[in-house]
């Protein structure tokens, strides 16, 4: 599956009971089409004590998946589709739908 959304990019969740909830992405799995958002889709796991660490429960993110994210413009901040466009150079670059500004770098 064909990931938009790069590590560090800011999304908002637009479906689920995260919904309106915004945050930086932290990890992407383009096999699976999943993307990890930091402090959305908080879950709980009850982890035994072992030699390294202590036990209880551990709360961390779950991943949600690409169709529920989406990527909010620097400029206009509000969630937008990601238009590929080719620079005169041959670099290409994602650009936002609404304003046309360029979300790379």
């Amino acid at each position: 599956m064909k990931a938009n959304i790069k590590k560090n990019d800011q999304v908002t969740v637009i479906a689920g009971k995260e919904k309106g909830k915004s945050g930086r992405v932290v990890r992407v799995n383009s096999e699976k089409g999943q993307v990890v958002v930091e402090k959305t889709n908080m879950i709980k796991r009850h982890t035994k004590p072992s030699r390294t660490g202590q036990g209880g429960i551990v709360e961390k993110e779950a991943p949600l998946y690409l169709s529920k994210v989406m990527l909010l413009c620097a400029k206009c901040n509000k969630p937008t589709r990601v238009a590929r466009r080719v620079l005169e150079d041959g670099k290409r670059v994602r650009t936002c739908k609404k304003c046309g500004e360029q979300l790379d770098g």
